[in-house]
């Protein structure tokens, strides 16, 4: 018997962009201001060096992040959110809000556990 196949619901396609543990952090912090790499690492305590580079890669080859580089004596990289990129705002802002939600939730079912 063969199994039925899953209806492509776009699910894996939009995890596949924003999942994991850092993308939408880093998402936030480009949306609020264009920012330099050292500046994101220092705003997103815990993140290695190797996984910030290798989210900014994935984000930039999906058009959410866009990478720009300033001439001059000094490198200077920028990373911004691309026009694109905005328009996961509604769902990420959405999904924090329901993320709050759940955590009430949970603690209010511990203490309630904790009471009994």
């Amino acid at each position: 018997m063969t199994q039925p196949q899953l209806v492509d619901c776009g699910f894996d396609a939009a995890l596949g962009a924003i999942g994991g543990k850092w993308k939408t952090h880093i998402l936030w912090e480009i949306h609020l201001k264009p920012r330099r790499f050292g500046e994101l690492k220092r705003r997103l305590p815990g993140i290695s060096e190797k996984v910030l580079a290798q989210q900014l890669r994935e984000m930039e080859a999906d058009d959410l992040v866009r990478r720009e580089v300033f001439p001059g004596a000094v490198l200077k990289v920028e990373y911004s959110v691309t026009e694109y990129g905005t328009t996961l705002n509604a769902a990420v802002v959405g999904l924090a809000q329901w993320g709050k939600g759940h955590q009430r939730r949970l603690a209010a079912k511990s203490r309630t556990a904790a009471a009994a």
